[in-house]
């Protein structure tokens, strides 16, 4: 038994009394962000290049993004399954994660 399972903590979203060990586990797992995938599975960080996997119509700038089309410097959300990120002429560009491949 460790040192830390003697210490009690009071969990104010819980309203219990908690274990320090259980309740840094708590914390630790309500602060971990999910982790933003491509296409494929392959993590994606900010300031990634990516590749688009499939032709996408842009809504609003009246041209379409194709398969192939490189994407640098992107930026990730607080949504994990979008990016966002910049392209000659359209602002504001976000990009669902499984219609990208990381470079």
């Amino acid at each position: 038994m460790s040192s830390d399972d003697d210490d009690y903590v009071y969990d104010e979203a819980s309203g219990e009394w908690l274990p320090a060990s259980q309740a840094r586990a708590r914390a630790e797992a309500a602060n971990a962000l999910p982790q933003a995938k491509d296409a494929v599975g392959n993590v994606l960080a900010d300031g990634d290049s990516v590749v688009l996997v499939k032709d996408l119509p842009v809504k609003g700038a009246g041209q379409t993004l194709k398969v192939g089309t490189v994407i640098k410097s992107i930026r990730l959300t607080s949504d994990p399954g979008e990016i966002d990120c910049r392209y000659e002429g359209i602002k504001g560009l976000v990009l669902r994660t499984e219609f990208v491949k990381k470079r």
